[in-house]
């Protein structure tokens, strides 16, 4: 298996099934929470944008769908990050299943596509390797991590939201990236919400946010990936984003959003303490570190990507 880059078969699932026992939601809003990434100021933000729509009178309901686990290579950090997001409903991701169970060959277990550079690969596979060591000293959190699921179906309002990782097809499949819908993957996006019988599905794991609908009308058909809620995701934006669903509108300005058959999807910005995460970061991950290398960047200047990129449009 080439490590990071190939998908162990435990990760594979048939997209048929995704939706068959759809769980009731009965707060009224839901936060879809992906790719933390270890990031206990972002967790304390959402925490308190929560208790925000509280106070307008919208229960919401918290659901982690995976990687909450990356940069929290301390005992402490560890311990405090897993304890706080298992309170809430989660699913795993990749990251948080090659906690549980380390799979033989997988690496950091992302099923890296060939446009990402080898440098990438490898040093995501030494960051995994150095949190595994930690991990292993807190067999409790392990076994809390491997009776995860691998995705959620939730009865929402009526409409089933099917949260996952990566794709309908594996727990760390790249079908819903960014870039797949750009190189014309909406036929397959269609098929998917057609067998999974989804009406919206949230995502993360590919890091670059995404706000799509399918073309057909009257119906939701939406998919949204909220990038990272622990990174920046916008061109000089240090904030993190997650996904808000609901049928009211949002307490705070999101940076993107959809309304369809009545139901809002926006991506909320998480406005945490840039400053004090990135003094965090970097004493864990000093200069010359895997993580530093491949994500000190981003943590300090957001990506390439504009409000104006996020919603995208079936190419036919």
């Amino acid at each position: 298996m080439n490590e990071g880059r190939s998908c162990p078969l435990a990760y594979r699932y048939d997209p048929a099934s995704l939706c068959d026992n759809p769980a009731p939601v009965v707060e009224d809003v839901l936060y879809v929470v992906g790719g933390l990434y270890g990031n206990s100021f972002a967790l304390d933000e959402v925490e308190r944008m929560a208790r925000v729509e509280a106070r307008q009178g919208h229960r919401v309901k918290l659901v982690f769908n995976g990687d909450f686990n990356w940069f929290n290579a301390s005992d402490e950090l560890f311990r405090q990050i897993n304890n706080r997001v298992l309170e809430h409903t989660a699913s795993a991701g990749n990251l948080d299943y090659e906690l549980a169970d380390p799979q033989a060959g997988a690496g950091c277990g992302c099923a890296y596509p060939d446009f990402i550079d080898q440098g990438v690969v490898e040093r995501s596979n030494r960051i995994m390797e150095r949190l595994q060591a930690v991990a292993a000293d807190h067999p409790d959190i392990q076994q809390r991590l491997s009776r995860l699921p691998r995705y959620r179906c939730l009865m929402f309002g009526g409409l089933k939201v099917l949260v996952l990782h990566g794709d309908p097809e594996s727990l760390a499949g790249w079908g819903l990236a960014r870039e797949s819908f750009l190189a014309g993957n909406d036929t397959a996006v269609e098929n998917w919400l057609q067998a999974t019988g989804a009406d919206l599905i949230a995502c993360t794991h590919t890091c670059l946010p995404v706000l799509w609908r399918g073309a057909a009308s009257g119906a939701v058909g939406a998919v949204v990936n909220n990038g990272s809620a622990g990174m920046g995701n916008l061109r000089g934006d240090r904030r993190g984003l997650i996904t808000r669903i609901g049928f009211t509108s949002p307490v705070a300005e999101p940076v993107a959003g959809i309304e369809c058959a009545g139901l809002n999807v926006s991506l909320l910005p998480v406005a945490f303490d840039a400053d004090a995460w990135l003094a965090q970061f970097d004493r864990l991950w000093p200069p010359g570190s895997a993580a530093a290398v491949s994500y000190r960047e981003r943590i300090m200047r957001g990506t390439d990507l504009g409000p104006d990129d996020i919603v995208l449009r079936p190419v036919s």
